[in-house]
């Protein structure tokens, strides 16, 4: 049985949401290993118009990992949809290979986000700092359970200090 997909937030200042974000809480995803540590996302400006996605980690083995992406919004009136591709350049235009990056949640100052995926198979909780208040990471979390979503299986992610960004 389908569900309808979770609402994004009503208006998305892409301006304001670029910078470095930290995860705090993920479900599991093929392409973040769980022994991943102090991950960070930082988002630029293409002078296209798209954003640039820096996806940065430290392995189980100490070593930095580095992935480099790019959003752009699925629909030009809703920033809050984008559509994420991590193929290197030459092959983003190869069509159903874009994962879906939904804001779900924002606060006012742009400091911590959730983002999930219309599937409910995705979710991240992001903050500006590599840790976050246990009651603003509840809430959001709350967020995240009214809308569907399974945490179950939620990874804590540990931050040991070593920065990424």
């Amino acid at each position: 049985m389908s569900r309808p997909a979770p609402p994004t937030v009503a208006s998305l200042d892409l301006t304001l949401y670029l910078g470095t974000w930290y995860e705090i809480a993920r479900l599991p995803m093929r392409y973040e290993r769980s022994d991943y540590t102090d991950v960070s996302a930082t988002y630029s400006l293409d002078a296209d118009g798209s954003v640039r996605v820096q996806n940065r980690a430290f392995d189980g083995k100490g070593e930095l990992q580095e992935s480099i992406g790019q959003a752009k919004p699925v629909d030009a009136n809703d920033k809050s949809r984008l559509g994420v591709t991590f193929l290197p350049e030459g092959l983003r235009w190869i069509p159903f290979t874009k994962g879906d990056y939904w804001v779900l949640r924002i606060d006012d100052a742009y400091r911590t986000a959730l983002v999930g995926s219309p599937d409910y198979e995705y979710l991240w909780l992001l903050h500006r700092e590599p840790t976050l208040d246990a009651a603003t990471r509840d809430d959001f979390l709350g967020t995240a359970r009214s809308l569907g979503y399974d945490l179950a299986k939620l990874i804590t992610t540990p931050h040991t200090g070593r920065r990424t960004a």
